[in-house]
């Protein structure tokens, strides 16, 4: 039995270490499925299983555990940078302004609070326990080390961690109560908060509409479509043309005759110009048939060559009338304008004979097995630019040290400049959602289980010996108060969607395991470009935040 009491006891053993996460974190898994009064937590679960395992006794190696921790930290904020990278920057143009003075208010209303306890109760805590506190209440690590080396800085060797780890996990419950009670103060239907986003981001993104043309209009008789795309000056598809009673797909220079029956592919705004110039909409036909020669088939893009491609550098007109009417990637559509960039798992609409499709889709590749392939390449290239930036040192003037973003700022603004840029370098960043998921609830276990681990045995001692009661009555007025205000002013004066304000509340705690609690209320990924969108601005605020107030507060 002497294996197995090593197995149970060598906190240095590879296999010691892999047993202790194996059971924190699947202990936490199952009881996070367990829902009371209709709410699970999921995956944060294993942050409460992982204090529990630490208070018992459960140990690994220090090194060990700072690595799996910073280490899944990084795999799950890479990866959410990657989805939503994108749309990252149409998300900040359209609503990012919104969002980042929100997350302002938030930061700042916390700080307010923070100050005003310390002062109210100066005579019962000191400076370093009440930032201890606040970054338990924001659930901000990376402040929290930040603040922790600051005071080292200036010759404290005061522990600020307990007060942490008392506020972190009420927290983490309070962020969860505050998403729960915006849901019931304003009467929210979750479905419905889905379909009015996808209604708006049609809006938004302006999804092609398909509408049919008959040309009355004599200065149409003999020019070709390229000539009538430059006269109009508005981007748009025909897709099929009706002439003599055939049914063929043109090509930029095939003619157009008084009589034609033209099926236009546009955006919304510029419908009534094309209808105007060639003659006037004709409601009563519709050119995709079941009995028309022009097949319409969806192609994937898959080939890696393809990557970055503008659509006009693929020539269309060499393929014999086959024409892109739309492009959809992450479930939004677009209209193909000339200038737009192809990526690895896009759709295109096509519209064509069949020989021409066939040959468009063996260029495009069109073969999702080819998907399944991971890149491996860009994936460990991206996360050494993001190391590298988290690293960089960020200098203030009168900061004690300099202030860097650390292993999960950097990783996640090089995942979204990866994501969004990369195939204009035409880097593959596409990986499968199964993948992508997958990676992302692995670094999230990691990271739970880990910061579970490390403060189990400071939380509870905390409260048996009192201060923990006190530290947590604390920590609730700044998680509860700035989120609430900021919750409601969002969806009271800027209309916001429920799941972007979920999202936000999570980005503005900078912390990932709500996040994915705010996540599996939608599976529309909403929650997750509202967080990123001011991620990483929130979270360098919080890392400044206790080293601003050290300034401020600090005496000899």
């Amino acid at each position: 039995m002497d294996w197995l009491v090593s197995l149970w006891s060598d906190s240095n053993s590879v296999g010691h270490i892999l047993l202790v996460y194996a059971i924190v974190i699947t202990v936490g898994l199952l009881l996070g499925r367990i829902k009371i009064f209709g709410i699970s937590l999921g995956v944060t679960f294993v942050l409460f299983a992982g204090l529990a395992a630490g208070y018992f006794g459960f140990t690994v190696n220090t090194t060990v555990l700072h690595f799996l921790r910073d280490f899944g930290l990084i795999l799950f904020v890479f990866f959410i940078g990657l989805q939503v990278g994108p749309s990252f920057f149409a998300t900040f143009k359209s609503s990012g302004f919104e969002l980042t003075g929100l997350m302002l208010l938030a930061v700042g209303l916390s700080l307010l609070i923070t100050i005003s306890l310390y002062f109210i109760f100066s005579s019962s805590i000191s400076l370093p326990e009440i930032l201890g506190i606040m970054f338990g209440a924001v659930t901000s690590t990376p402040g929290l080390g930040a603040t922790q080396e600051a005071l080292q800085s200036l010759g404290s060797k005061q522990d600020i961690t307990v007060g942490y780890a008392c506020a972190y996990p009420f927290a983490i419950l309070s962020v969860i109560g505050v998403i729960l009670g915006l849901k019931k103060l304003f009467g929210v239907n979750l479905a419905q908060e889905d379909k009015y986003w996808e209604e708006a981001q049609q809006v938004k993104n302006r999804a092609p509409i398909y509408y049919h043309v008959k040309t009355t209009n004599k200065a149409l008789q003999g020019i070709t479509l390229r000539e009538i795309r430059e006269i109009i000056g508005r981007p748009f598809i025909c897709s099929r043309v009706m002439h003599n009673g055939t049914i063929t797909s043109p090509t930029a220079d095939s003619y157009i005759y008084l009589g034609d029956r033209l099926r236009i592919v546009s955006n919304a705004e510029h419908k009534t110009a094309v209808c105007a110039f060639c003659g006037e909409e004709d409601p009563s036909i519709d050119l995709a048939t079941a009995h028309s020669p022009i097949r319409n088939e969806r192609i994937r893009v898959t080939d890696s060559k393809m990557n970055g491609v503008m659509i006009e550098d693929l020539h269309l007109s060499r393929f014999d009338g086959v024409n892109i009417t739309r492009v959809t990637r992450a479930g939004v559509t677009f209209f193909p304008y000339n200038t737009l960039r192809l990526q690895l798992g896009d759709t295109l609409s096509c519209v064509g004979p069949k020989n021409a499709i066939a040959r468009l889709a063996a260029l495009m590749g069109n073969r999702e097995k080819q998907l399944e392939k991971p890149n491996v390449v860009a994936i460990f290239a991206g996360l050494a630019f993001g190391v590298i930036i988290g690293a960089f040192p960020i200098a203030f003037p009168y900061m004690p040290v300099t202030i860097q973003l650390g292993l999960a700022g950097g990783p996640l603004i090089a995942a979204i400049l990866l994501g969004y840029f990369g195939p204009r370098f035409h880097l593959v960043t596409y990986t499968t959602h199964s993948a992508n998921l997958m990676l992302r609830e692995w670094g999230q276990a990691f990271f739970l289980a880990s910061v579970g681990l490390a403060a189990g045995g400071p939380f509870f001692n905390s409260f048996i010996n009192g201060s923990g009661f006190f530290y947590v009555a604390l920590g609730l007025p700044i998680t509860i108060i700035p989120l609430a205000t900021v919750g409601i002013l969002a969806r009271t004066r800027y209309r916001m969607n429920f799941h972007s304000i979920a999202g936000l509340l999570a980005g503005c705690s900078t912390n990932t395991s709500l996040l994915g609690f705010a996540s599996s209320l939608s599976d529309k990924g909403i929650a997750l470009i509202s967080y990123s969108t001011v991620y990483p601005l929130a979270m360098f605020l919080r890392i400044i935040s206790g080293q601003v107030l050290l300034m401020l507060l600090w005496t000899a």
